[in-house]
């Protein structure tokens, strides 16, 4: 069994896998890994090994005690992948984005594939069926554009998101809500829709704290999973492994 641990920006995501399929997952604060980790190793005997990815700022004297318990391979540039990587700056490319397309090219073997991760940034990425990873784009999230509406602005209110009530506002809150979530809409639409021009065969994964929100809403055909970046953690560590 593996152990996937994934540390975010606040928050900490951990899951069990044995092999492919996800046995459990938590959600905890930083300074709860190491008892979550305790937590899971006694709930699980069998664990063998673990993965920690890392985009937020991970204490080393965690990771120590960690490692400590378990075999763990933390992510990072030279780690070895199951795709070509033809990014340019492969060392700037974020752990989750590479986790992403793991996932994509385990998933969706030989296909034309984007991701889009609907978290506190959208990224877009895209791995095509010879299974080479070309990059992708980057754009502000929901909540950041919510909260950039406010803080750089003198007085528009700091708001939860929310489905518009209408597409024409007529207050600013309405205005906000219609400007903000359906201005993500249309971006994610459109970048589907330049996509198809190049590769009528793509496969499309919408992913990310925001996914359920968005794919209500969304009209294009996509695959919607909330777990994709553990899965895809799951396979670097699998690929990696000498079993």
């Amino acid at each position: 069994m593996n152990l996937v641990i994934d540390v975010g920006n606040t928050l900490v995501k951990l899951a069990v896998f044995n092999q492919n399929a996800l046995v459990v997952k938590s959600t905890v604060s930083p300074d709860r890994l190491v008892e979550e980790v305790t937590g899971l190793q006694v709930k699980y005997p069998e664990l063998k090994r673990a993965i920690v990815s890392s985009v937020g700022k991970l204490e080393a004297t965690a990771l120590k005690e960690i490692t400590g318990k378990l075999p763990v391979l933390v992510i990072n540039a030279e780690t070895q992948l199951p795709f070509k990587n033809l990014y340019q700056t492969p060392k700037t490319l974020g752990i989750d984005r590479i986790g992403l397309v793991c996932a994509a090219v385990n998933k969706f073997p030989k296909s034309n594939t984007l991701i889009i991760d609907a978290g506190t940034c959208i990224t877009y990425d895209f791995v095509n069926a010879e299974n080479e990873y070309l990059g992708g784009g980057i754009s502000p999230g929901i909540e950041m554009r919510y909260k950039a509406l406010h803080n750089l602005t003198a007085n528009l209110p700091l708001l939860e998101k929310e489905v518009p009530r209408m597409l024409i506002g007529d207050s600013t809150i309405n205005s906000i809500h219609s400007g903000v979530v359906y201005g993500v809409l249309n971006e994610i639409e459109g970048i589907i829709h330049n996509y198809q021009l190049k590769y009528a065969d793509l496969t499309v994964i919408l992913t990310g704290g925001d996914c359920n929100f968005l794919s209500k809403q969304l009209k294009s055909t996509i695959f919607v999973n909330l777990n994709f970046l553990l899965e895809g953690l799951n396979q670097i560590l699998q690929f990696n492994s000498n079993e």
